[in-house]
């Protein structure tokens, strides 16, 4: 929601923007920044009651695949990529895997940021060919080093993660780790603007 009693840049194009203007923008960014945690938990919800023909709803899988990953022993961030690894479903149709890895670069692992950017084609082993599509197209990938990690992720949390009956545990049981892996990122291209406003 915009406060319209908040200092505003006076520039209406790029160009002409002042110091004076970048630091009201960098302020604002400043605040707008800590609420990241509650609109992601916030654009999660919107998964409820889309079940897109499955058994649960991606918002129950989304849950469910993170509660399989906890109970196995999975640290926090890989618990959190686990639990928006389909956070993109909502805009993004036709490349989810792509909209959930996006938002989570920043924040997490190479190998994490990859084993989600690629879960979608290692997933398609389970029904590729019933689509007409290569089942195998994973094998693409055979000889990269977070191949075994995808394979593992989608075998053990993802693909288990549509049963009616299976442990779900609540949003709010894996909130902490979320706002503890949002907190700060570890890459971006405003990190060293953030870090030396710090």
């Amino acid at each position: 929601m915009n406060d319209m009693s908040q200092p505003r840049a006076d520039f209406r194009h790029m160009k002409d923007g002042t110091a004076e203007d970048w630091k009201i923008i960098a302020d604002s960014f400043g605040n707008f920044r800590t609420g990241l945690a509650d609109r992601i938990m916030d654009h999660l919800r919107l998964l409820q009651g889309d079940f897109g023909g499955f058994q649960i709803d991606r918002y129950q899988h989304c849950l469910q695949t993170a509660t399989l990953a906890h109970r196995d022993g999975k640290d926090d961030e890989y618990v959190v990529c686990a639990l928006l690894h389909d956070i993109g479903d909502t805009l993004g149709t036709y490349n989810h895997a792509d909209v959930a890895a996006v938002l989570l670069e920043p924040f997490v692992s190479e190998a994490n940021h990859w084993m989600v950017k690629h879960h979608g084609i290692f997933q398609g082993y389970y029904f590729f060919h019933y689509l007409g599509m290569d089942r195998n197209l994973r094998d693409n990938f055979k000889e990269h080093p977070h191949f075994k990690q995808t394979v593992e992720f989608v075998s053990k949390y993802d693909a288990p993660a549509f049963d009616p009956e299976g442990e779900t545990l609540p949003l709010e049981y894996f909130e902490p780790m979320l706002r503890k892996v949002f907190a700060e990122p570890r890459k971006s291209l405003y990190k060293a603007a953030m870090d030396a406003q710090e």
